[in-house]
């Protein structure tokens, strides 16, 4: 199922939605704070919380379980954050990074999925 700890995937996946995130929004302006604007609205745990729960019904079995898996990590969080939603979002992350790595076709179809129904950018 994984080839590398959970927390690997996760931390790739933040990457890897981010650069999704940032080949969207370079088109729509050239001013860099807008661009960060934008940009930092999609990464941040509550989106990304609410991507995970609209992913859920087209995830296999496999995929629910790295995602609870990935929810279930040890991971401190602050006193002031969700720690509900910053758990959620560390789900959706390994699973980006999972894909990434380990099924990059899969990862275009989430992709493809999440652009048109939520109509990103």
């Amino acid at each position: 199922m994984e080839t590398m700890h959970l927390r690997n995937y996760a931390y790739i996946g933040d990457a890897v939605w981010e650069l999704h995130i940032r080949q969207k929004v370079v088109y729509l302006t050239n001013n860099s704070k807008q661009l960060h604007n934008l940009t930092t609205s999609k990464v941040k745990m509550d989106y990304q919380s609410e991507l995970l729960k609209l992913l859920e019904p087209l995830l296999t079995e496999e995929e629910l379980e790295i995602a609870r898996r990935g929810r279930n990590l040890p991971i401190p969080v602050g006193r002031r954050q969700n720690q509900h939603e910053y758990r959620q979002a560390t789900a959706f992350e390994t699973l980006i990074g999972w894909w990434y790595l380990t099924s990059p076709m899969r990862l275009s179809s989430i992709y493809a999925k999440l652009d048109e129904k939520l109509d990103l950018i």
